[in-house]
């Protein structure tokens, strides 16, 4: 693509700049719900914001944690080169990880209601030596998750504006650092919904440039037309009649498969969603991942399918001003900053670096406050200092945010060094974690599985689906380099064996001999109780350990993230595959009316509820704050005085209503 588009001042003003803003706004934010709404900073807030974050925040914080650089870029990329079935693909084989969790947050609520992390859990479970192998599948899925959103958005950033790469992966932490530091994991909810908000408003205005004003396509049936002409002239191999409108895509589908294989692993190995469901409210958890689920597939579904095809249509249509791609610039995720530069010229390539820069740095925060509970919990005081106490454990986990954003930064410079692009992270990164997902899964759902089981499904399934990756590499292309084991079939192999091979391994092992493991232990684990404010100790929610509404919760938890992954994945995509349509005219424009559907009632779902939900603690805030600036402190005093009574009317209300339903 053209490069430079932007001078890189402003690459540097945006990582400089946003970064900074949000740094500062969000640790004023901290203060005022400090001095406003009685929420102080104890380590129990900074690493699990006292359990009690409502649905739509959390909603919008699983939205964010799981839109990455790779969900903006990638996204587009599969649709650039399969058309219409790479964005949904990415979006279904992205989505079902994130309903199905729902199902291990409740019963987390159920039977861990006290755990710090899912390392925790399974440290109380099977013990050290299970615990430390799973400690690396633990760090070593969010160094993958952490060194993609830093490849992803140096790539664009430097492609944009010409911003130094390893300027770009140093900086672009350097924001997310401070405000962590300053506001723990309530913080990065707070900047998650910021972020969130802002990115389907670009997405959005994105749609309405595409498919209403643009003078090169402008409606749907324009787009169709460029799309029918892009498959003569470059027709996709494998795809039915070589066309980018059918869900007959051979590759795709092999990317689809890969997909769900690979984000398994980022989602039930990734501390960052455990947090999330240590953060919620027991009546929050299920509806919470369930909405923000079936909100996130309107991200990769609805930006893919407007600007990752609109690069097809564009390089199709005369003197559109489209700049031809190479397949390494493909690769590194250029389809959507060149497609909305073509469109937009300066304002589009800028609407881009806001755009990857808002998911890298908000998924960026997830990670850094994710990697930090596991090195505070499972290694500090879990090795270090077994009786380290509140303030302590506050200072190791600052000292694990800088670090870890520190390191980050390193690997990414190492890995752009060496040539490992984004695409290729995201395909392999399945095979490095996916061998975790059952046993981590079985250690809530089964009280069958033994240590043993555990520690050799993960081991073996990460020994043989690299075996099989790099096997299949050197049988179909005779060598081992980055461009055969990057390649979809090696991929495909390594993903479905690394997960398959260790689930059945820990399934077998643990049948032949079966653990009859009771859960009081993991209920037994404890928050920290020498956190105090203002001479009290903050409470557990009694709600969290409830049986009769989180048994009701786990029922319909199972129900409905399991049906709906059976229509993402098998009742809706795969009647269109092997009927071989290809769209017409008419059931284009009603996938791209869909797709703009979903969108907007995304947007309501984690922009607008979140509001509704907080609306009495923004009042409070504003009246605080308005009551300072005009210099009346009994307004002030007035409001600290309602929120105290209010979470202590809170915490009443709990305990007279631990039978009501989740």
């Amino acid at each position: 693509m053209a490069k430079n588009v932007l001078d890189q001042g402003v690459g540097y003003g945006i990582v400089l700049g946003f970064g900074a803003f949000f740094a500062i706004v969000m640790s004023l934010l901290t203060l005022a719900q400090k001095r406003y709404l009685s929420e102080y900073q104890t380590s129990e807030m900074f690493m699990t914001a006292h359990r009690s974050v409502k649905t739509g925040l959390v909603a919008s914080a699983v939205v964010s944690s799981w839109t990455w650089a790779a969900t903006l870029l990638q996204s587009s990329t599969v649709a650039y080169k399969y058309g219409v079935s790479g964005p949904f693909w990415y979006a279904s084989g992205a989505t079902v990880q994130v309903l199905l969790f729902a199902i291990l947050a409740i019963e987390l609520k159920r039977k861990a209601p006290n755990a710090h992390t899912f390392l925790e859990i399974i440290n109380a479970r099977y013990g050290k030596a299970t615990h430390i192998i799973f400690l690396f599948f633990g760090l070593a899925t969010n160094m993958i998750v952490t060194a993609m959103l830093l490849l992803g958005g140096s790539a664009v950033v430097h492609a944009i504006t010409g911003m130094n790469v390893i300027a770009a992966c140093f900086l672009l932490p350097l924001g997310v650092i401070v405000y962590t530091l300053f506001g723990g994991l309530k913080a990065t909810f707070l900047t998650d919904y910021v972020h969130t908000t802002v990115i389907f408003i670009i997405i959005l205005s994105f749609v309405f440039t595409v498919y209403a004003s643009n003078e090169t396509i402008g409606s749907p049936t324009k787009m169709y037309e460029l799309l029918e002409a892009a498959a003569k002239s470059r027709p996709v191999k494998d795809n039915q009649d070589g066309s980018y409108v059918t869900m007959r895509s051979l590759q795709g589908l092999i990317f689809g498969i890969i997909n769900i294989v690979g984000n398994f692993g980022t989602v039930f190995v990734d501390n960052a969603y455990w947090q999330r469901a240590i953060a919620a409210r027991p009546s929050s958890t299920v509806k919470a991942y369930l909405i923000g689920g079936l909100a996130w597939f309107a991200i990769p579904f609805t930006l893919a399918t407007t600007m990752g095809i609109a690069g097809v249509a564009l390089e199709a249509a005369p003197n559109s001003g489209w700049q031809n791609l190479t397949d390494a610039d493909v690769s590194a995720g250029l389809v959507v900053p060149n497609s909305a530069t073509t469109l937009l010229g300066k304002s589009g390539a800028f609407a881009v670096l806001v755009l990857v820069f808002m998911a890298v740095t908000s998924a960026l925060s997830a990670e850094l406050i994710a990697v930090s509970s596991i090195f505070t919990y499972d290694i500090f005081r879990a090795y270090i200092r077994p009786g380290a106490n509140g303030k302590q454990v506050i200072h190791f986990s600052h000292l694990s945010v800088v670090c870890f954003g520190l390191f980050m930064g390193v690997l990414a410079v190492i890995l752009n060094a060496i040539g490992v692009d984004l695409g290729y992270m995201y395909l392999l990164m399945g095979i490095i974690s996916s061998p975790a997902v059952v046993p981590v899964a079985y250690t809530l759902t089964w009280k069958k599985q033994t240590s043993t089981a555990a520690i050799v499904a993960a081991l073996f399934g990460v020994v043989a689906g690299i075996s099989c990756w790099l096997g299949t590499a050197q049988a179909l292309h005779d060598e081992i380099s980055l461009k055969s084991t990057g390649e979809n079939y090696p991929m495909l192999a390594g993903n479905l064996v690394s997960l398959i091979s260790s689930g059945l391994v820990a399934t077998l092992l643990s049948l032949a001999a079966p653990d009859d493991f009771d859960f009081t232990v993991t209920r037994n684990l404890e928050q920290l109780t020498d956190d105090e404010v203002a001479g009290n100790t903050v409470p557990l929610d009694p709600k969290e350990t409830d049986p009769v509404r989180l048994k009701k919760a786990t029922r319909f938890a199972v129900w409905s993230s399991v049906i709906l992954t059976i229509v993402l994945i098998i009742i809706w995509p795969l009647p269109m595959y092997f009927s071989s349509y290809v769209f017409s005219k008419p059931f284009f424009t009603f996938w791209v009316a869909l797709s703009i559907i979903w969108a907007i009632c995304s947007t309501i779902a984690v922009a607008l509820y979140p509001l509704w939900e907080s609306k009495d603690n923004i009042s409070n805030v504003f009246k605080g704050l308005l009551g300072d600036i005009s210099g009346n402190p009994s307004m002030v005093t007035s409001i600290q005085e309602a929120s105290n009574k209010a979470n202590l009317s809170e915490k009443a209300s709990d305990k007279a209503n631990q039978t009501e339903k989740v």
